[in-house]
């Protein structure tokens, strides 16, 4: 039995047009009522007038059964049926169903092919197709060359004909001898005996057989009942080392635990620690960043000045951090001549000495009033210069507020260092 077997087996049947549906698992095991009826069905799609007892009932029944059917099918159909594996009802059984179902299903396969060219033939009278004949023409040719072989057999066989016909004539012609034949027949009879000797030894021996077979079930049961109170004992009782198992397995339990406790702990440190590297890295980089954007800033401000001709110097560039009170900035200014009234003779500087009078005499009253007259003047001419020098330092600040606007190299450098190292 195999699965080819049983899978073609269902597919031809269906194919035949079986009512039941017939599965490959319906032969795993004995199943006598289905082969009955499968056989049954096939003899009648063979032959539909036969009659076969379909009675399956008695072990007798089933033994007419299958040797009617396999009667049948030797006389009409010429296929040899084992009828021990039909018996069985098995899988063995499929391959005995199979030698008539594969008669059937070639024939039907046949008939349609032969309708299917008749109506290709009927479509195509006049149409001629050589492609389609190139298999025809193949078997054509090999049956040619076979006809060829048996034709020269036949004429080798033929011509030897002569000689066997005489020593033919002769073994017919020729007397029996009745002692030659009773010798033969006695042989047959003695064959026969001895075979029958055999048969009923070994019937005796079966007898035998069975009794000791049955002594070795029967000590091979009490093995087993045996065995199984053995393993019922077995589980009744508690291994020694059993409760030092289950704490064991407990504290491995708890182990396991504050493993994986650590174990997450541990990744998830890990991860902030990452994350922590990872704000550190972007934070020098973005000090970096500004260090040299302010550099280039500081290296643009330089080439600007170098290019207006302004001088890079210590007197030049310092900002006095206190800007000093106004008698301070004049010392450090010139004096500008200032105009008297009714003086003939004007001195220089602030400290300078002034001559006042006129050339004509007079009373000291008007003496007076004019050296009055003129400390008056003098005292507004004084404001005047005052805001004038106030607006002229305002002028000039302005004007180096606007040249300057940064300390030297010097003086800048070491506050942005400073700067830098706060952020870090």
């Amino acid at each position: 039995m195999s699965f080819r077997d049983l899978r073609n087996f269902t597919e031809m049947m269906r194919a035949l047009g079986y009512p039941r549906l017939i599965s490959m698992e319906n032969f795993r095991t004995p199943n006598f009522t289905l082969v009955a009826e499968i056989l049954l069905w096939l003899v009648k799609r063979y032959e539909p007038q036969m009659d076969i007892p379909s009675d399956v009932d008695t072990e007798s029944d089933r033994i007419f059964f299958i040797k009617a059917v396999a009667q049948f099918m030797a006389t009409k159909a010429h296929i040899k049926l084992n009828t021990k594996r039909l018996y069985q009802a098995d899988g063995y059984a499929v391959k005995e169903m199979l030698k008539i179902t594969s008669v059937l299903y070639s024939a039907m396969k046949t008939k349609e092919m032969a309708s299917g060219d008749r109506v290709e033939d009927d479509n195509s009278k006049f149409k001629f197709d050589l492609g389609s004949r190139v298999a025809d023409l193949k078997t054509a040719r090999q049956l040619a060359s076979d006809i060829t072989t048996t034709g020269a057999s036949l004429y080798d066989l033929l011509g030897k004909e002569v000689d066997l016909r005489e020593m033919r004539t002769a073994a017919i012609a020729r007397p029996l001898e009745i002692n030659e034949t009773e010798k033969a027949l006695r042989a047959g009879i003695k064959e026969v005996l001895e075979s029958v000797e055999k048969t009923k030894d070994m019937l005796n021996n079966v007898a035998s057989d069975e009794t000791n077979l049955e002594a070795k079930i029967e000590k091979r049961k009490q093995e087993l009942e045996r065995n199984k109170k053995r393993l019922q004992t077995l589980q009744s009782v508690r291994p020694a080392f059993m409760d030092e198992y289950e704490k064991i397995e407990e504290e491995l339990q708890k182990q396991y635990e504050t493993y994986v406790e650590k174990f997450r702990n541990l990744s998830f440190l890990e991860s902030q620690l990452d994350d922590y590297h990872r704000l550190e890295q972007e934070r020098f980089e973005e000090t970096e960043n500004t260090l040299r954007q302010m550099q280039q800033k500081v290296q643009e401000e330089e080439r600007r000045m170098m290019k207006n001709g302004v001088k890079d110097s210590d007197s030049d560039m310092d900002i006095p951090e206190d800007e000093g009170s106004d008698s301070d900035m004049e010392d450090h200014r010139p004096a500008k001549p200032r105009p008297i009234r009714h003086s003939t003779v004007a001195g220089k500087g602030r400290g300078g000495s002034r001559i006042i009078g006129t050339m004509q005499g007079g009373d000291s009253e008007e003496t007076e009033d004019s050296e009055i007259d003129v400390d008056e003047d003098d005292e507004d001419d004084e404001e005047e210069e005052e805001n004038e020098d106030l607006e002229d330092e305002n002028d000039s600040l302005e004007g180096s507020a606007s040249k300057v606007t940064r300390p030297p190299r010097g003086t800048i450098r070491p506050q942005l260092l400073e700067e830098s190292d706060n952020d870090f």
